[in-house]
């Protein structure tokens, strides 16, 4: 398998997919010139609008766009794509749509023979076995919480340690804990924003700019830095 997992597509105050553009540029290598791309998370932004803004940052890739909400065969588009890339946003909806449309199932066996996958936010979720580790509000309801199950592991995409003066509800913290009550032999990584986990085979390194948190139960939590081998998360 060859993965990217992005913790988020943005960071305050900079383009659009700005800070992971060299790590996509890596990535690629100018091997991909077509990609299939899935907006089923996009929930306050038209599929078109979102299909062209990532089209527009993966032009500087030499890579074309194609949008499965554009296919007439959703399912043949994902047989047919050399390269599948899934954007943030709510993954309630993704979860939702990706079970209604068939494709979960093919996704799966696609990246699984080897078709490169690139997903942030909630596209980085999906990798995981469930969504149960998602901070969405549950605005739509899917038919299962199960995923791509790509990676053995949970990711808490955007993870903060930042609990605010004043604030009485969880941090984040509390909350991953509370899923490891339930669920004690999945571990949880909290992946922070301008951070990626990039996976070729058997083969799992931490990257970007934030260190990762790694939640198990009834452990303490470990703190691994930019460059870090996680193969044994994989492996």
């Amino acid at each position: 398998m060859k993965l990217l997992l992005i913790s988020n597509s943005t960071n305050y105050n900079e383009k659009y997919l700005e800070w992971p553009r060299p790590f996509i540029n890596s990535f690629l290598n100018e091997q991909y010139p077509e990609a299939l791309f899935i907006p089923y998370a996009g929930v306050t932004v038209s599929w078109d609008d979102y299909a062209e803004k990532v089209k527009t940052v993966f032009s500087d890739f030499k890579c074309n766009i194609s949008s499965v909400h554009k296919e007439k065969n959703p399912i043949e588009a994902v047989y047919e794509a050399k390269l599948i890339i899934i954007g943030g946003g709510n993954t309630f909806n993704l979860v939702k749509l990706l079970h209604k449309e068939n494709l979960m199932k093919i996704i799966r066996e696609k990246v699984l023979r080897g078709v490169p996958f690139i997903g942030w936010s909630a596209g980085a979720n999906v990798a995981c076995p469930t969504m149960k580790t998602t901070n969405d509000m549950p605005i739509t309801q899917p038919a299962s919480f199960d995923c791509l199950n790509l990676v053995p592991f949970q990711i808490n995409p955007h993870y903060i340690d930042f609990n605010p003066e004043g604030h009485g509800g969880e941090t984040r913290e509390q909350r991953i804990l509370e899923f490891l009550e339930l669920n004690k032999n999945v571990k949880v990584v909290g992946l922070r924003e301008s951070s990626l986990l990039k996976i070729d085979n058997n083969k799992m390194y931490l990257e970007g700019y934030r260190n990762m948190r790694l939640f198990e139960y009834a452990k303490t939590p470990q703190e691994f830095v930019p460059g870090s081998d996680l193969s044994f998360l994989i492996n």
